[in-house]
């Protein structure tokens, strides 16, 4: 195995200049705030097909002979690879086929179709898909475009790493999402041969984190199960070429709960009118986590934006549930005329917003003369939820949070 360069990565920024954008880099203010120093936040989400992952296909695949590209190549991906891989093919003229887990996100599939790859589903994990993928290239001759395992891929991800050193030369230290490792191995890899001052941290989602335990190992352990919304980084192996060059390079991989990514996407769309997926919102979750454990000048990586609208709306609704700001409650109220009405008064002198009601009759708790009445509600935080509850439960309502 050889280890990436810089020199890898500054001729795979030559090879990119046909197709890969340079992504804005944005102040953010409130994150800014929060941290007590400057924060940037790189947007990948506004890279050619909504993800870094053009970077290293485009690399990997570029450099392929004239016979290698007539046999095709094929990749496995939940989505951002795929899309990436599919861009490339069709930009080089290349036959794609690509592997994807059952229940793929409906957006990132029917995108990597658009872009005229074939698109094949198999198993329920990107790792259950690259098996797929590899016994395909040993079949067919095609070419497996691995989604971080190679030195190529690392390269061209590592080019994001130069933008930011460029965009941002006073920065102190770069947040990124964690999954293979591809991103965060070619970041680290340019940014600590030219300023090696800088601290670069790698972000998993804790119920996909394969980093840590393998980190304490000394090689790649996977993981048992994942259970994780961020399904751009749910990878349960690290590869051997990313590995080697964050255990030397990284300096530290934190994890962060589901609640603190859907509580770092839903602010990204507040407050930057940024729409990020679940992976990409994992570097801003880490900030809004431990705000006080990074020195700024601080850049954060958004990775990727390609999200499922339906996902979108259910992080939204968790995100604001872990806010604070969304409330659903069972009430019990006398079932004659007028007790809804009295109910929905209580709640608008108490300043919530209505945003769902359902009724139930039928229940054993129920008394005879009752009904329960299921609210939905936004608040504006949890000390407004708290006075809430209070106002209703002093006005005699019995009541469950659910």
């Amino acid at each position: 195995m050889v280890a990436v360069t810089l020199a890898d990565i500054e001729a795979a920024r030559e090879v990119q200049q046909d197709l890969v954008v340079t992504t804005p880099l944005e102040e953010s203010r409130w994150l800014s705030e929060r941290v007590g120093a400057p924060v940037h936040l790189k947007c990948e989400n506004l890279q050619r097909a909504g993800s870094f992952k053009i970077r290293g296909a485009y690399v990997r695949m570029s450099r392929l002979s004239t016979g290698e590209r007539a046999n095709g190549v094929v990749a496995a991906s939940a989505g951002n690879h795929a899309q990436g891989v599919a861009l490339a093919a069709q930009h080089l003229g290349i036959r794609a086929t690509v592997f994807m887990p059952i229940g793929a996100p409906i957006p990132k599939e029917k995108a990597t179709r658009g872009y005229g790859a074939d698109v094949r589903f198999v198993g329920h994990t990107i790792d259950e898909a690259l098996v797929a993928a590899k016994a395909f290239a040993a079949e067919t001759g095609a070419v497996l475009v691995h989604p971080f395992d190679h030195e190529d891929i690392v390269a061209g991800q590592g080019t994001c790493g130069l933008e930011i050193l460029e965009q941002c030369p006073e920065v102190k230290t770069i947040v990124v999402s964690l999954g293979g490792g591809g991103l965060l191995a070619g970041i680290a890899t340019a940014v600590k041969a030219l300023r090696p001052d800088v601290r670069v941290v790698g972000v998993q989602a804790e119920k996909a984190a394969a980093y840590p335990a393998s980190l304490a190992a000394g090689h790649p352990v996977p993981v048992a199960e994942m259970s994780t919304m961020a399904d751009g980084i749910a990878v349960g192996c690290p590869g051997e070429v990313p590995f080697a060059a964050i255990a030397e390079k990284v300096d530290e991989v934190v994890t962060v709960s589901e609640d603190s990514l859907s509580k770092a996407l839903l602010m990204l769309l507040e407050r930057a009118k940024m729409v990020v997926e679940p992976a990409g919102a994992a570097a801003v979750a880490a900030l809004m986590d431990k705000p006080e454990a990074f020195d700024g000048p601080v850049v954060a990586v958004l990775s990727g934006g390609n999200i499922d609208p339906v996902l979108l709306m259910s992080v939204m609704r968790h995100g604001m549930a872990s806010a604070g700001r969304y409330l659903s409650i069972r009430v019990h109220i006398p079932d004659r005329p007028g007790g809804l009405a009295k109910l929905l008064n209580q709640l608008a002198d108490a300043g919530a917003n209505v945003l769902d009601v359902a009724h139930a009759r039928t229940s054993a708790q129920l008394h005879l003369d009752e009904v329960e009445v299921l609210v939905q509600l936004e608040t504006r935080g949890p000390e407004h939820c708290d006075a809430v509850l209070n106002q209703l439960r002093d006005a005699g309502y019995p009541l469950t949070l659910t």
